[in-house]
């Protein structure tokens, strides 16, 4: 019994070993991922315009770190990182109907829960890429004449990690719904930016339906500047409570997926 047992798991983890090594590859070298590298790159040169602008006017109320911390942060929060986590999530199961080899992919000695989880991990891995490399240039630049401050280093830290967070919860929650609503990206798009944008800001316990809820939880209470509203009517969940859901949330909806794949027969459409 041991035994098989032990065969069972070996065969999963090299399933899911092989199926994450190919659609990474893959997914480094497709035309999607460079146009989106692309697009995670447009608050880098939004940081280099604040920082000319900095550079060459007499006189800047705004600190480096600030600028970070509330605009070039909470761009990526409330935008690149759902962009991002939707395109690729729903297409984890979307892209094999579409590009009709789903039949192919599930005949093949791979289980279908080693085939969600192990692409899943491959575009999750290539999209927090995307995005850390994003933010720490980001943050280079903002802040080139005070890195000598340890002290920033530690927000630049607490920021990547709320940031991977999210794009791991959101494409979990993506790559769930993509296995069974045929139009997916539609249907992201309007929970993204219209559900996700909008229930964050109800009073009371409400808020605490959207994921950004707890993202936004992990980081500094709301100060006084002109950024303040991105917090409002914030009314956070204890930081260590909010990293617990995130984590509940994503195994549930990677669960869903994996259910929901191995057991809804899918028809390929002429």
């Amino acid at each position: 019994m041991k035994k098989k047992n032990t065969e069972k798991d070996g065969s999963f983890l090299s399933s899911f070993k092989n199926v994450f090594s190919f659609f990474f590859l893959l997914g480094r070298k497709s035309k999607k991922t460079k146009v989106f590298y692309i697009l995670s790159f447009i608050p880098v040169i939004m940081a280099l315009i604040v920082k000319f602008g900095q550079v060459f006017a007499s006189r800047s109320s705004l600190t480096g770190i600030y600028v970070f911390s509330n605009f070039i942060m909470t761009f990526y929060l409330q935008f690149i990182i759902l962009i991002l986590a939707l395109f690729f999530g729903t297409s984890v199961c979307s892209e094999e109907l579409e590009g009709r080899t789903l039949p192919y992919l599930t005949t093949r000695p791979v289980s279908k829960a080693s085939f969600i989880l192990g692409k899943y991990a491959a575009y999750t891995l290539l999209i927090v890429a995307m995005t850390v490399v994003g933010v720490i240039l980001c943050f280079f630049i903002l802040n080139f004449d005070q890195l000598g401050d340890l002290s920033l280093y530690k927000i630049l830290f607490r920021d990547t990690a709320v940031l991977v967070l999210g794009l791991v919860c959101y494409t979990s929650l993506f790559t769930f719904i993509g296995t069974f609503i045929k139009r997916s990206i539609m249907f992201g798009l309007i929970f993204s930016f219209g559900w996700e944008n909008v229930i964050q800001y109800f009073p009371g316990s409400t808020q605490r339906f959207a994921i950004v809820h707890y993202l936004k939880s992990m980081l500094p209470s709301p100060s006084s500047g002109r950024f303040s509203f991105l917090l409002f009517r914030l009314e956070p969940t204890p930081p260590f409570l909010a990293v617990i859901i995130l984590i509940l949330i994503t195994a549930a909806f990677l669960g869903l997926a994996c259910a929901v794949f191995n057991f809804k027969e899918y028809i390929l459409e002429e």
